[in-house]
């Protein structure tokens, strides 16, 4: 409201250091009556708690402190709380010197500040709601983790079985996937079975075919079919040892001391006439791995046996730690295998004709090496040895003992 009135009401804060219409400071009315006014205002009117202008005095008072213009900010006294702010003074009006124009702002149109309360019911209606979020978040994420580690698991060569649960599709998911582990399982069931049938029912023909051999009386003859059965017998031998070799339900797990174990086999092949050189670094603690050693010794003889064939001596077996970890090389001399072709070598019946010779292989030993180095829960990597040959690394957990 923007007053004219001759005279009017002048607000409850500007009392006797109010200032007039020139920037004077007014004199003070007369003391009693205005006791008397104080007194009669205290007794029709007593603030409430909740009043919003308890909470501006203080900026009142800082504002009249520094407003040196004559203009004057106050508040009402009255029940309807109201504030006061003093334009210029009226230069029309000289004569009355506390003649001024007011401009009164109601209070109760101001928006009231947000209570402490419900700002900590809003913080917890808040924070109410993200633990509801990360609950149904965890809700939906557990099972599909579940299914990430079980696929990882499958990867590696250690199929597990998932437990649906989660939302509809989540449960749909690992259903499906339990589906899919059973006909791998039945598919793996069924090669295993053709693997290790057929070279078993091919050892009777065979044998009878070896013992014609030596009744025969062409030498020539007989030493053409001799090498074509030492062929194929090796082959037969290449399927049952895959076979065994790729099945760890028929594992048998023991503590080995990997640096006994290792000169003992490598000695073995050293005492055949093979060109082989053993290097193990020193080390304050054994290396102890839970192995079976049926499995690792057919990975070793594998690995020499592929160095001997499809590379060139000397053989040259090293064994270190690595963190947790023991390393196995064994490199050869030869052409090596090209980066590009390194991981189709470790397919099973993948063989190399450019890079490697016909010699009665089936392209099983390095598939079998990677199988067995995985059933162990290590890795088999193929990389260029400092010989320029070919470098097999295996990888193999240490055990909790060592």
């Amino acid at each position: 409201q923007l007053g004219d009135a001759p005279r009017p009401p002048p607000p409850p804060e500007v009392r006797d250091d109010d200032h007039d219409g020139d920037g004077h400071r007014a004199e003070p009315r007369d003391a009693a009556e205005r006791d008397r006014a104080r007194e009669e205002h205290v007794r029709r009117y007593k603030p409430e708690p909740d009043d919003i202008r308890r909470d501006l005095r203080v900026l009142v008072q800082l504002l009249n402190e520094r407003l040196n213009d004559g203009t004057r900010v106050a508040l009402s006294r009255g029940p309807a709380p109201e504030i006061f702010i003093s334009l210029a003074p009226n230069s029309a009006s000289e004569d009355v010197p506390r003649l001024r124009e007011w401009l009164v702002i109601p209070l109760d149109r101001l928006d009231p500040p947000v209570a402490t309360p419900f700002i900590a019911a809003w913080l917890g209606g808040l924070g109410l709601l993200l633990l509801l979020a990360v609950g149904f978040s965890w809700h939906i994420t557990r099972p599909i983790t579940r299914l990430a580690d079980a696929a990882d698991r499958l990867a590696a060569g250690q199929p597990q079985r998932v437990e649906p649960s989660g939302p509809h599709e989540t449960r749909a998911l690992g259903v499906r996937f339990n589906a899919m582990l059973d006909a791998l399982a039945e598919s793996d069931s069924v090669r295993r079975t053709l693997l290790s049938g057929l070279p078993h029912d091919l050892k009777g023909p065979l044998s009878r075919m070896w013992l014609r051999i030596e009744l025969a009386d062409d030498s020539k003859l007989k030493e053409g079919l001799r090498t074509d059965l030492q062929d194929m017998q090796h082959m037969v031998d290449q399927f049952i040892g895959f076979v065994r070799g790729t099945d760890p339900a028929a594992y048998r797990y023991a503590p080995i001391v990997l640096s006994d174990w290792l000169t003992e086999r490598v000695g073995a092949w050293q005492g055949a006439g093979t060109d082989i050189h053993l290097k193990t670094v020193d080390d304050d603690a054994p290396l102890v791995v839970q192995a079976d050693a049926v499995a690792l010794g057919r990975l070793l003889d594998n690995l020499i046996g592929n160095a001997l064939n499809h590379g060139a001596p000397p053989v040259d077996v090293s064994l270190r730690r690595e963190d947790r970890q023991a390393v196995l090389d064994v490199a050869d001399h030869g052409p090596g295998i090209v980066p590009e072709r390194r991981q189709e070598a470790l397919r099973p019946f993948s063989r190399l004709d450019d890079a490697r010779t016909r010699t009665g292989s089936v392209g099983l030993g390095l598939a079998l090496a990677e199988a067995i180095a995985r059933a162990h829960g290590g890795s088999l990597e193929l990389r260029q040895a400092e010989s320029g040959g070919l470098c097999v690394r295996v990888k193999l957990p240490l055990a909790e003992s060592a």
